[in-house]
């Protein structure tokens, strides 16, 4: 049997639609919305990702604000628009597009940021929290690979999930999150020993490591529910994951696409954070 097509296309419109209907309702009380993104510098990718999220801004209602930086900007002028920000009522979420040119200190940036609007969830005490199992504005990716899991409708508690990559923006918080969920959690990265002993194990598998067409069908264990985090090119310049897709999907339950898997989620999931965002500053 082939796996099911988790389809990050489609859970994504269904998540937008709850958003935009969340943002009617706050609306309705005269509130808005809004996101600012700073995007230092002329990254090609960074500009891409930063036009998709202005497009999911406008269609559900939410106003957004981009500030550009030219890739000279000091580290101080940087953290001072960041204060200003912070301090803007207008403004509930506060996004900073990385990669920063290397003269920055990311942390430091991402430290600088309010977290009652750091609604990329980097933060060190949003992942702290995160850590702790309370409320907290979590990270947009691995946040939107949970929701995908729990559309399969499959128990998540006891299950064995095996993430692969140990990065702090997806692999450390989506091994986190499923374990906050009541899973058995195993990380593996570029320099654990014998990686399939523990892949074929896995009830559910994460990649996320950036390695193209990297887990085979040998790898997998029958029925397994596969999430490939990958954004790789093939021999052929083709888009792929880090999961060979023709090869596995005849083995797995359920399996996301490259393109149109998580990458979907990622854009969704920030715009639910800046909704749950405003409603909490709403609150105070």
């Amino acid at each position: 049997m082939p796996a099911n097509i988790l389809d990050g296309k489609a859970i994504s419109a269904s998540i937008r639609e709850e958003i935009a209907n969340e943002v009617l309702e706050l609306k309705g009380k005269g509130v808005t919305p809004g996101l600012a993104v700073i995007l230092v510098g002329d990254d090609q990718a960074s500009h891409t990702y930063v036009r998709n999220k202005e497009r999911a801004c406008e269609q559900l209602g939410i106003h957004s604000e981009l500030i550009k930086l030219p890739a000279t900007v000091t580290e101080e002028e940087l953290l001072g628009r960041l204060r200003e920000l912070n301090a803007d009522s207008n403004i509930n979420g506060i996004l900073v597009q990385l990669p920063l040119p290397k003269h920055i200190n990311e942390s430091r940036v991402i430290e600088t940021i309010d977290p009652a609007k750091d609604v990329d969830g980097f933060h060190p005490i949003n992942i702290g929290r995160m850590m702790t199992k309370q409320k907290a504005l979590l990270p947009c990716t691995p946040f939107g690979i949970l929701k995908m899991v729990k559309e399969t409708g499959i128990d998540i508690k006891g299950k064995h999930v095996v993430v692969i990559g140990r990065s702090n923006i997806v692999g450390k918080p989506v091994g986190q999150l499923f374990l906050n969920e009541d899973a058995t959690v195993t990380y593996c990265h570029s320099k654990t020993n014998d990686l399939r002993a523990y892949t074929e194990q896995a009830d559910i598998l994460i990649a996320a490591v950036g390695v193209a067409k990297m887990v085979k069908a040998e790898d997998i264990k029958k029925g397994a529910i596969v999430i490939d985090v990958g954004m790789n090119r093939d021999e052929h310049n083709k888009l792929c994951g880090d999961v060979d897709f023709a090869d596995v999907a005849p083995k797995a339950s359920y399996i996301t696409p490259v393109p149109g898997g998580v990458g979907p989620m990622t854009i969704t999931m920030l715009m639910y954070n800046t909704v749950q965002a405003t409603k909490m500053a709403k609150k105070q």
